[in-house]
């Protein structure tokens, strides 16, 4: 069946018009006379049935119906962009996958093991999207997630990752004096603002006293907790495994024991088993599984250690949106 759908020209045409509401300048745009685009909107006024501007004279007015469908049609065009461009971008001879992560996991942990899988396979190209909640994976358009444990998956194939325990951690430079339970109840506390009573069931699980375990800043994200730490505003309590590479070159310290139950379990989402997936999906999907059974000291290799008398990097603070994480 042939799609009403009028020509592109037409559109893009309407679009420029609308958004300069100029015909002139929406011809200077598009190189093309002020007459052509005057009359690619004659015809698509005329397939629609309806009139989307108003004329005075020279000049033009977009009517209701049209400020409606230029949205419309600007959304339309923006997303077909975009998907041009991608298929523009994809390799000839290789493969690429599209995985939905969530944002912290993926700076923190994902990222920068990303270069090993790389190597291993150079012809496969990795884009990564952020998602926060669940979703359905089957039709959305990713090959796989990564996300937290959850109902909203029954039906796809989870593998287990990592287990999210918390730590508390923090500068060497605000340890005053003994590194003993005293003093994690003097120094100031960061929040996670999605996890207010993580400091409580912390104090609760460790039997470490609390005078007012609400007390301090709060934060939306890990990653923002994580910089607040590093830059010496207090003691953050965050996920082990976000700040491994932190811990070993010395730039903050966890003095104090870790929390006792898991807070959430990372896992892979897939639509069906590795054994049916494509060949780049499973290569994924075996050296992630892979690289999360590592001992947190050889995960990253050699770069966690710092030389002595060396320099420590520099962070970038990467501003996100927030996340359950």
């Amino acid at each position: 069946m042939r799609r009403k759908i009028p020509s592109n020209a037409a559109l893009m045409a309407f679009e420029a018009a609308a958004r300069h509401g100029s015909f002139a300048r929406a011809a200077a745009e598009l190189s093309l006379t002020e007459g052509a685009i005057s009359r690619q909107i004659g015809r698509l006024e005329a397939f629609l049935g309806v009139l989307l501007f108003e004329r005075v004279g020279n000049r033009v007015r977009l009517l209701p119906n049209g400020e409606r469908y230029a949205a419309q049609v600007r959304e339309s065009l923006d997303r077909l962009e975009r998907d041009s461009q991608y298929l523009m971008g994809q390799p000839v001879d290789g493969a690429s996958l599209d995985i939905a992560v969530i944002p912290t996991f993926a700076m923190r942990w994902l990222i920068p093991r990303l270069s090993q899988f790389q190597q291993k396979h150079p012809n496969i190209t990795v884009h990564l999207a952020e998602r926060m909640e669940p979703f359905v994976l089957a039709g959305s358009g990713f090959d796989a997630a990564i996300h937290f444990e959850h109902p909203a998956w029954t039906g796809m194939r989870t593998h287990h990752l990592l287990d999210e325990v918390l730590v508390p951690i923090c500068h060497p430079e605000i340890l005053t004096g003994d590194e003993g339970t005293t003093v994690l109840d003097n120094l100031p506390r960061l929040h996670r603002r999605q996890n207010p009573e993580a400091w409580q069931r912390y104090s609760e699980e460790t039997g470490i006293p609390l005078t007012n375990p609400a007390i301090g800043a709060r934060y939306d994200l890990h990653a923002m907790l994580i910089e607040a730490a590093l830059a010496g505003l207090g003691v953050a309590l965050v996920p082990r495994l976000y700040v491994e590479t932190e811990l070993a070159q010395g730039r903050l310290v966890a003095p104090w024991p870790e929390g006792k139950t898991i807070s959430k379990t990372f896992c892979l989402v897939l639509p069906e088993s590795i054994g049916l997936s494509g060949e780049p999906i499973k290569a994924f999907a075996q050296w992630i599984l892979d690289e999360a059974k590592k001992p947190s000291s050889t995960r990253h290799g050699s770069q966690h250690r710092r030389r002595p008398g060396t320099m420590m990097p520099s962070v970038i603070l990467v501003s996100v949106k927030p996340e359950s994480s």
